[in-house]
């Protein structure tokens, strides 16, 4: 057992520094993108959302389907800005996975929001 004792002692004389410095790195890090996110205009709560499935904000869903808010009330639009881009992106032809799960969240988020808006007017 006497030669395992400097083997721990040196692991430990590694894994220690190694964690004091991720410690002061990551929150130094997750400001610095929360500030970031700040300037660029995007909301602190959508900065701070966790990244694993975390939803894409309304102003993401109109510029994937370059759409205007206007444009957003009219359930047909969204269906054909949808289709557009959907098909051009089409991993058959050469098109992104990323960029289809993009636009098909982008399209689901905007008909949620529709129904929703529908069902407060529908209240009233």
């Amino acid at each position: 057992m006497a030669p395992l004792g400097p083997l721990f002692r040196l692991a430990a004389q590694l894994v220690v520094p190694v964690v004091a410095v991720l410690a002061r790195a990551i929150p130094a890090a997750y400001g610095q993108a929360l500030q970031n996110a700040r300037k660029a205009g995007v909301d602190a709560t959508e900065a701070a959302a966790p990244v694993f499935g975390k939803r894409i904000s309304r102003s993401e869903a109109l510029q994937v389907l370059n759409l205007t808010e206007q444009e957003a009330a009219n359930p047909e639009v969204i269906q054909k800005q949808f289709e557009k881009y959907f098909a051009a992106n089409d991993v058959s032809k050469g098109g992104s996975f990323y960029l289809q799960s993009k636009i098909y969240r982008a399209k689901e988020l905007l008909t949620e929001f529709q129904e929703e808006k529908r069902r407060e007017e529908m209240k009233q």
